[in-house]
């Protein structure tokens, strides 16, 4: 009987090597004999292996250029087309246990107008596994103004204190986890202005500014 492509079956393949198993009412003879393999030649390497079943023996065989079969091992000199009973059995199980963290920072609330030349204390109120927390101050694009502040947790609470940036509008102070910057708690934004306190004096019963210009009701 001539090659069948239909008996050729690639049971493993990986890493350049593949298996093959062949399965032919031929002989042994007949298989090895030099040609057989001509069309699918492309397929076999040389290195791979043959598990080769013919009517006359059953043996494992490696494949040589060409490609043609080396001498092997022979498995069984007397057998027939194999029958292969296979059972499997398999079981899987998994458990999971999950509890909830909760985790949580407030930012305490601030003056929303800050006088240029003070300094702005920040506070937070901590819920959770957290140790440290950073405070930064951020202007109206969001960029950081330097200096950033890494304050631990004490008793659920963490403080700290900048001093008041330029003057200008749109900033903002922002707290959040060290070890997690996602868990974080932004302030709304406030303003930096001059401050516009006036120095009186008292002359003859009278309110001047510190120019000495008299105050008019």
């Amino acid at each position: 009987m001539p090659f069948s492509s239909a008996n050729l079956t690639a049971l493993i393949q990986g890493n350049n090597f593949t298996l093959w198993q062949y399965r032919t009412g031929d002989s042994r003879a007949a298989v090895t004999a030099a040609g057989y393999f001509a069309a699918v030649a492309g397929s076999l390497r040389a290195g791979d292996l043959m598990v080769l079943q013919t009517a006359d023996a059953m043996a494992l065989l490696p494949i040589r250029s060409g490609p043609a079969l080396g001498t092997g091992v022979t498995l069984d000199g007397a057998v027939g087309p194999l029958n292969t009973v296979r059972a499997v059995a398999q079981g899987f199980r998994f458990g999971q246990a999950a509890a909830a963290v909760v985790r949580t920072i407030i930012l305490a609330p601030f003056a929303a107008g800050i006088v240029a030349g003070t300094s702005i204390p920040v506070s937070a109120s901590v819920i959770g596994p957290i140790s440290q927390v950073v405070f930064s101050l951020r202007d109206a694009s969001g960029a950081v103004v330097p200096p950033v502040q890494v304050v631990p947790v004490v008793g659920g609470a963490a403080a700290a204190s900048f001093a008041a940036p330029p003057i200008g509008t749109g900033y903002r102070i922002r707290v959040e986890d060290a070890a997690d910057p996602a868990l974080a708690a932004l302030s709304r934004s406030f303003n930096v202005g001059a401050d516009l306190k006036l120095v009186l004096l008292e002359s003859d019963g009278r309110l001047l500014s510190e120019s000495g210009a008299v105050l008019k009701q």
